[in-house]
């Protein structure tokens, strides 16, 4: 194994995994706001999910997306 190959990867994921998320994440506040399904003022519950298959890994990270 080439650690510092793996080590670029990761990053390289994780990086695509950041900003993917963070404009989806925008993209639905914004219409759930349109829609009026929030205010704008919620602190609203969020769970990331991490799965590689052949490393039978599946975590789970909890947090909360703050509108104000």
């Amino acid at each position: 194994m080439d650690d510092e190959a793996l080590n670029m990867s990761i990053r390289k994921f994780l990086k695509m995994v950041g900003v993917s998320s963070q404009r989806e994440i925008e993209q639905a506040v914004a219409r759930a706001i349109e829609q009026g399904k929030v205010a704008g003022s919620e602190a609203l519950p969020a769970t990331m999910t991490l799965e590689v298959p052949a490393l039978d890994l599946r975590v789970s990270f909890d947090g909360e997306l703050k509108l104000q």
